[in-house]
């Protein structure tokens, strides 16, 4: 991608082109781990928006896996395995890569039970409850030989390769600040996965992966992490602040709350100039740039199904024969799941079977 436009140029920048139409990447064949909400999107964005198929999904209850996959699979839901156990799943001959979509508190020994079957695997995000976990994940997967991937879907998007290109080209000159929030409002009881320790449960994991991971994207690991915060009646964070330190001077300022629906924008300044992500920034969404000399550009990425990205990079590195990918790379995830510990250690969140500390 490269985007020719003067510093003039007032008019708004479609990003229709900005990376590869996730329709253009191979075909894989996909076996969904669970059958909750982000399943059911991941689902529709695969069969709707690639080339790719859902041949499988797995639930403890078959009658659910069946109904999940009669609602959000489509042509596919007829041909479509149904199990009625995790491990039916990943031993299902015709499945390629694993998507899975369980709680946090799940996701290692559903990457593994995955891996061990020799499966590729797909971890939605948070890619586990501590870095110690996914570091057991990564090491299964270099054993095995398969690709794992977090689903961090935000760094696949349109408007994130363009962000990319327009900071590398200078444009904003050297980057200073990264700002990113991302609050929801959620009255759920206690025993929701969302405010369950059992579950791993918090703002953080949840939603303040987004912010966290995309500092990580534009400047790297944090050479310091520091953090104030709230706890829920249940003990895990209900909201969370957040500053990163870099040695070269950087920072970023990071917020998330179960409590408020903020405006879930992002911004990163620049020396000679800044980029303003409109909400949710996490998603498909637009931006403009405006440079110390107040010309601005826009930028708007076209109506799409954010997650079929993210998708389209797997079925791509599974063709290519690669275990990991270059936007979300083993080490990247590992430096977002520390900095994760790093908060949850400052915060006071430790979850049932983890030391005091994390």
């Amino acid at each position: 991608m490269t985007l020719s436009v003067e510093p003039s140029d007032t008019t708004t920048i479609s990003l229709t082109d900005a990376v590869p139409s996730p329709a253009d990447a191979p075909a894989v064949r996909w076996g969904i781990l669970g059958a909750g909400g982000i399943a059911a999107a991941f689902a529709r964005a695969v069969t709707q928006d690639t080339a790719s198929t859902v041949v499988a999904v797995g639930s403890r209850d078959e009658s659910k896996a069946r109904a999940f996959a009669d609602e959000h699979l489509g042509d596919d839901a007829a041909q479509a395995h149904v199990h009625d156990s995790y491990e039916a799943l990943v031993a299902d001959p015709d499945v390629d890569v694993v998507y899975v979509a369980t709680p946090h508190s799940h996701h290692r020994d559903h990457a593994l039970l995955a891996i061990g079957a020799g499966k590729h695997v797909l971890v939605e995000k948070a890619f586990t409850q501590s870095a110690a976990e996914a570091d057991e994940v990564l090491a299964a997967a270099k054993a095995q030989g398969v690709l794992v991937m977090e689903a961090m879907w935000t760094r696949f998007l349109p408007h994130v390769a363009a962000i990319h290109e327009i900071i590398e080209r200078g444009d904003i000159g050297r980057v200073v600040t990264v700002v990113a929030d991302h609050g929801q409002y959620f009255d759920v009881p206690p025993e929701h996965r969302l405010v369950n320790p059992e579950l791993a449960g918090g703002a953080l994991l949840d939603l303040g992966v987004y912010p966290v991971s995309f500092a990580h994207d534009i400047l790297g690991a944090p050479s310091s992490v520091t953090a104030v915060g709230q706890l829920t009646e249940t003990g895990v964070d209900g909201q969370v602040s957040i500053v990163f330190d870099y040695e070269s001077g950087q920072q970023a300022l990071l917020h998330t709350t179960l409590w408020s629906a903020t405006p879930t924008t992002a911004s990163i300044s620049g020396t000679e100039g800044r980029i303003e992500i409109d909400g949710a920034f996490y998603t498909p969404t637009s931006f403009r740039v405006t440079r110390r000399d107040g010309t601005t550009r826009s930028y708007s990425t076209p109506q799409v199904q954010g997650l079929a990205f993210e998708a389209a990079e797997v079925a791509r590195l599974v063709s290519e024969g690669k275990t990991e990918s270059d936007r979300m790379s083993w080490q990247g995830t590992l430096d977002v799941m520390n900095a994760l510990d790093e908060i949850r250690r400052q915060v006071g969140v430790v979850y049932p079977g983890e030391e005091r500390g994390v």
